[in-house]
């Protein structure tokens, strides 16, 4: 029975693709088919990094920020 294996990679020059994950089951000869995946609505990183320092900056202060993380941490020992 022959099965099939999505994996996505991106095609590198005209002859190799690099597979975004391993194939560790797999070996001898495969089939390759390949099909254009459109892109997603993603935020180009360049945008994203815009809109991150346009931002307003934060009110809370270092020692707000870890009084509350030790709040946190002190009641993981209740479960």
């Amino acid at each position: 029975m022959q099965r099939a294996i999505i994996v996505r990679g991106r095609l590198v020059g005209s002859r190799r693709i690099d597979l975004d994950e391993a194939l560790e089951d797999v070996s001898g000869d495969v089939e390759v088919v390949v099909r254009s995946i459109e892109p997603t609505n993603a935020v180009p990183k360049s945008r994203l990094l815009d809109v991150i320092r346009g931002l307003p900056a934060g009110t809370r202060t270092k020692e707000d920020i870890d009084a509350q993380l030790a709040e946190e941490r002190s009641s993981w020992g209740d479960r």
